[in-house]
Protein backbone atom coordinates (compact mmCIF):
# COMPACT_ATOMS: atom_id res chain seq x y z
CA UNK A 1 0.00 0.00 0.00
CA UNK A 2 1.34 3.26 -0.52
CA UNK A 3 0.69 5.87 2.16
CA UNK A 4 0.91 9.90 1.67
CA UNK A 5 2.36 11.64 4.71
CA UNK A 6 1.79 15.46 3.74
CA UNK A 7 4.38 17.21 4.46
CA UNK A 8 7.38 18.34 2.31
CA UNK A 9 9.25 17.94 6.08
CA UNK A 10 12.14 15.77 5.25
CA UNK A 11 12.79 15.16 8.56
CA UNK A 12 9.36 14.31 9.44
CA UNK A 13 8.96 11.68 6.41
CA UNK A 14 12.21 9.89 7.79
CA UNK A 15 10.73 9.89 11.42
CA UNK A 16 7.32 8.28 10.09
CA UNK A 17 9.87 5.58 7.48
CA UNK A 18 11.82 4.55 11.04
CA UNK A 19 8.71 4.11 13.09
CA UNK A 20 6.90 2.53 10.58
CA UNK A 21 9.93 0.04 10.23
CA UNK A 22 10.14 -0.22 13.74
CA UNK A 23 7.00 -1.58 14.20
CA UNK A 24 6.86 -3.96 10.89
CA UNK A 25 4.33 -2.26 8.97
CA UNK A 26 5.08 -2.52 5.29
CA UNK A 27 3.74 0.22 3.39
CA UNK A 28 5.36 2.88 0.82
CA UNK A 29 5.77 6.31 2.26
CA UNK A 30 5.57 9.20 0.05
CA UNK A 31 5.39 12.76 0.56
CA UNK A 32 4.46 15.85 -1.02
CA UNK A 33 7.42 16.33 -2.99
CA UNK A 34 6.97 12.55 -4.39
CA UNK A 35 3.10 13.26 -6.00
CA UNK A 36 1.97 15.98 -8.70
CA UNK A 37 1.70 19.49 -6.97
CA UNK A 38 -2.12 20.07 -5.41
CA UNK A 39 -3.39 23.18 -3.45
CA UNK A 40 -2.56 22.96 -0.07
CA UNK A 41 -5.48 23.81 2.20
CA UNK A 42 -4.44 26.28 4.83
CA UNK A 43 -4.44 25.63 8.15
CA UNK A 44 -7.21 27.42 9.89
CA UNK A 45 -8.36 25.05 12.52
CA UNK A 46 -8.06 26.29 16.37
CA UNK A 47 -6.92 23.17 17.37
CA UNK A 48 -4.72 20.27 16.43
CA UNK A 49 -6.94 18.23 15.48
CA UNK A 50 -8.63 20.07 12.81
CA UNK A 51 -5.50 20.86 11.19
CA UNK A 52 -4.20 17.82 11.07
CA UNK A 53 -7.69 16.31 9.41
CA UNK A 54 -7.58 19.33 6.97
CA UNK A 55 -4.63 18.07 5.76
CA UNK A 56 -5.06 15.00 5.16
CA UNK A 57 -8.94 15.18 3.61
CA UNK A 58 -6.80 17.43 0.89
CA UNK A 59 -4.49 14.91 0.41
CA UNK A 60 -6.74 12.27 -0.09
CA UNK A 61 -9.12 14.36 -2.21
CA UNK A 62 -5.80 15.50 -4.68
CA UNK A 63 -3.93 12.16 -5.04
CA UNK A 64 -6.17 9.19 -4.03
CA UNK A 65 -3.97 7.91 -1.59
CA UNK A 66 -4.85 7.18 2.10
CA UNK A 67 -2.86 10.19 3.98
CA UNK A 68 -1.01 10.75 6.89
CA UNK A 69 -1.36 14.41 8.67
CA UNK A 70 -0.11 15.52 11.74
CA UNK A 71 -0.50 18.79 13.72
CA UNK A 72 2.04 19.52 16.55
CA UNK A 73 3.54 22.07 18.92
CA UNK A 74 4.62 23.42 21.92
CA UNK A 75 2.57 24.73 24.98
CA UNK A 76 4.17 26.59 27.01
CA UNK A 77 1.85 27.03 30.64
CA UNK A 78 2.82 30.68 31.39
CA UNK A 79 2.04 31.56 28.34
CA UNK A 80 -1.82 29.58 28.32
CA UNK A 81 -0.95 27.28 26.33
CA UNK A 82 0.40 29.26 23.60
CA UNK A 83 2.50 28.85 21.03
CA UNK A 84 0.38 25.86 20.46
CA UNK A 85 -1.21 25.60 16.93
CA UNK A 86 0.68 28.97 16.32
CA UNK A 87 3.98 26.75 17.33
CA UNK A 88 5.20 26.99 13.30
CA UNK A 89 4.22 30.73 12.52
CA UNK A 90 4.68 32.14 16.40
CA UNK A 91 6.75 34.88 14.84
CA UNK A 92 5.06 35.54 11.96
CA UNK A 93 6.78 33.43 9.25
CA UNK A 94 5.73 30.11 8.67
CA UNK A 95 8.42 27.42 9.41
CA UNK A 96 11.09 30.09 11.01
CA UNK A 97 12.50 27.99 13.78
CA UNK A 98 15.38 30.40 15.23
CA UNK A 99 12.63 33.38 15.29
CA UNK A 100 10.09 31.17 16.78
CA UNK A 101 11.92 30.06 19.68
CA UNK A 102 13.78 33.58 20.51
CA UNK A 103 10.41 34.84 20.40
CA UNK A 104 8.76 32.04 23.06
CA UNK A 105 12.38 32.53 25.12
CA UNK A 106 12.20 36.67 25.11
CA UNK A 107 8.45 35.89 25.91
CA UNK A 108 9.19 33.99 29.40
CA UNK A 109 12.70 36.36 30.06
CA UNK A 110 11.29 37.14 33.28
CA UNK A 111 9.53 33.76 34.50
CA UNK A 112 11.81 31.88 37.75
CA UNK A 113 12.91 28.99 36.06
CA UNK A 114 10.43 26.47 38.54
CA UNK A 115 6.97 27.76 36.10
CA UNK A 116 8.71 27.26 32.72
CA UNK A 117 6.35 24.07 32.40
CA UNK A 118 5.68 23.24 28.73
CA UNK A 119 4.90 20.12 26.74
CA UNK A 120 4.96 18.94 23.16
CA UNK A 121 1.41 18.13 21.66
CA UNK A 122 0.27 16.50 18.40
CA UNK A 123 -2.59 15.49 16.72
CA UNK A 124 -2.05 12.72 13.80
CA UNK A 125 -4.82 12.22 11.31
CA UNK A 126 -5.38 9.44 8.73
CA UNK A 127 -7.38 9.66 6.05
CA UNK A 128 -8.41 6.73 3.24
CA UNK A 129 -10.07 7.53 -0.25
CA UNK A 130 -13.70 6.04 1.11
CA UNK A 131 -14.23 8.28 3.85
CA UNK A 132 -12.86 6.38 7.06
CA UNK A 133 -10.72 8.59 8.96
CA UNK A 134 -8.88 7.85 12.00
CA UNK A 135 -6.72 10.80 14.67
CA UNK A 136 -4.22 9.48 17.53
CA UNK A 137 -2.51 11.97 19.79
CA UNK A 138 0.74 12.54 21.41
CA UNK A 139 1.73 14.36 24.51
CA UNK A 140 5.41 14.67 26.07
CA UNK A 141 6.05 16.93 28.94
CA UNK A 142 8.61 18.72 30.23
CA UNK A 143 10.62 22.21 30.66
CA UNK A 144 11.91 25.14 28.92
CA UNK A 145 15.57 26.32 28.97
CA UNK A 146 16.76 29.16 28.73
CA UNK A 147 19.46 28.61 25.65
CA UNK A 148 18.79 26.22 22.74
CA UNK A 149 21.15 23.46 23.21
CA UNK A 150 21.85 20.53 20.63
CA UNK A 151 22.48 19.97 16.94
CA UNK A 152 19.44 17.38 16.40
CA UNK A 153 15.91 17.80 16.00
CA UNK A 154 14.00 20.91 14.97
CA UNK A 155 11.54 23.25 16.32
CA UNK A 156 11.69 23.82 19.84
CA UNK A 157 13.96 21.27 20.57
CA UNK A 158 17.01 22.98 21.48
CA UNK A 159 14.81 24.99 24.20
CA UNK A 160 13.10 21.87 25.55
CA UNK A 161 14.24 19.02 28.47
CA UNK A 162 11.22 16.19 28.45
CA UNK A 163 10.12 15.43 32.15
CA UNK A 164 12.89 12.61 33.38
CA UNK A 165 15.52 14.15 31.23
CA UNK A 166 18.44 16.18 31.67
CA UNK A 167 19.07 16.82 27.80
CA UNK A 168 17.45 18.72 26.01
CA UNK A 169 15.53 17.30 22.96
CA UNK A 170 18.25 18.34 20.39
CA UNK A 171 20.55 16.19 22.22
CA UNK A 172 18.81 13.03 22.08
CA UNK A 173 19.65 10.81 19.27
CA UNK A 174 16.87 10.43 16.31
CA UNK A 175 16.30 7.13 18.30
CA UNK A 176 16.04 8.22 21.72
CA UNK A 177 13.63 10.96 20.34
CA UNK A 178 11.28 8.60 18.12
CA UNK A 179 10.65 6.83 21.73
CA UNK A 180 9.58 9.70 23.85
CA UNK A 181 8.43 12.54 20.93
CA UNK A 182 4.48 13.52 20.73
CA UNK A 183 4.76 12.69 17.31
CA UNK A 184 6.44 9.50 17.89
CA UNK A 185 3.56 8.28 19.87
CA UNK A 186 0.72 9.60 18.02
CA UNK A 187 2.67 8.36 15.06
CA UNK A 188 2.78 4.96 16.72
CA UNK A 189 -0.54 4.73 17.31
CA UNK A 190 -1.19 5.33 13.71
CA UNK A 191 0.82 2.71 12.64
CA UNK A 192 -0.90 0.14 14.70
CA UNK A 193 -3.78 1.05 12.63
CA UNK A 194 -2.36 0.56 9.01
CA UNK A 195 -1.35 -2.61 10.02
CA UNK A 196 -4.69 -3.14 11.16
CA UNK A 197 -6.03 -2.68 7.67
CA UNK A 198 -3.58 -4.14 6.11
CA UNK A 199 -4.27 -7.14 7.74
CA UNK A 200 -7.98 -6.41 6.94
CA UNK A 201 -7.20 -5.68 3.30
CA UNK A 202 -5.89 -9.01 3.13
CA UNK A 203 -8.31 -11.36 4.54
Amino acid sequence: MKVLLATRNAKKLGELRRILDATGVDVELVGLDDVPPYPETPETGLTFEENALIKARAGVEATGLPTVADDSGITVDVLNGMPGVFSARWAGRHGDDEANLRLVLGQVADVPDEHLGAAFVCAAALAFPDGREYITHGHLPGRLIREPRGENGFGYDPIFVATGNSRTNAELTSEEKDAISHRGQAMRALAEILGEQLARAGD
